[in-house]
């Protein structure tokens, strides 16, 4: 059993690690079939999630917590494993992967601006949107594969939100009382650029699951509530009725 802080998460996560091994993968064999604009949807979310991660392993490492490390090593495994998903349900409709996309780049780019604290405000950011895109996904696909996928991606991203904020809550008390709030009105100001973005770049595919694209904006800012609650105030359940 691990000790310290982060202790429950570096536990939690690799409960999931042997539960994912347990479960078979999905049935690729049967394939996918989804509209044009679907697909072009998935394709910039498999580079999202395709990355080394070694950016914020290394900011990890530098916070001299052993547990923190090894749970930020083992969330990243996880984003690896959500690409390889994508990636063969791509492969199972014929679709093939991109080499790259500009709302990647340009992520990958803010998170490396600062510290540690910035990778993680940037990092949630992505997250958040996730949570409603891959249950938009899972329960407007009408694909029977792609449902499973989605639902396996969701079920992870739902543990890796309040992970996120256990870390910058502590990251956010080192800073003085007066900035707390100011930094999460400005995170909050840039998920709502960000989902504008999101919405306007994933529209056609959004209509295609039912969605929306107000809808989907509005839905991602309802649940930006919760999160800034719990960095900035924790209850004792905030983690649990999060994850």
């Amino acid at each position: 059993m691990h000790t310290g802080e982060f202790a429950k998460w570096t536990q939690r996560f690799e409960d999931e690690r042997e539960r994912r091994h347990a479960r078979s993968d999905p049935d690729w064999g049967r394939g996918a079939t989804l509209h044009p604009a679907v697909w072009a949807s998935i394709q910039r979310f498999q580079v999202g999630e395709d990355g080394d991660g070694a950016n914020l392993v290394g900011k990890a490492d530098q916070a001299g917590d052993a547990d923190y490390a090894q749970a930020v090593r083992l969330f990243v495994a996880e984003e690896q494993n959500h690409a390889r998903l994508l990636a063969r349900l791509l492969a199972a409709g014929g679709i093939p992967p991109l080499t790259g996309h500009w709302s990647d780049t340009v992520f990958v780019r803010l998170r490396r601006l600062m510290g540690l604290r910035m990778e993680l405000l940037v990092l949630m950011i992505a997250e958040v949107v996730a949570l409603r895109y891959y249950r938009a996904l899972r329960d407007g696909a009408r694909d029977e594969l792609t449902s499973d996928v989605a639902g396996r991606i969701l079920s992870d991203e739902q543990h890796h939100v309040p992970f996120h904020c256990e870390r910058l809550h502590a990251s956010m008390a080192e800073l003085p009382r007066t900035m707390r709030r100011p930094v999460t009105a400005l995170w909050r100001l840039l998920l709502l650029a960000v989902s504008l973005v999101v919405a306007a770049d994933h529209g056609p595919a959004l209509r295609r699951l039912d969605l929306g694209r107000l809808r989907f904006v509005l839905d991602v800012m309802a649940s930006s509530d919760a999160v800034v609650s719990a960095v900035l105030v924790p209850r004792p359940d905030a983690w649990s009725s999060m994850g």
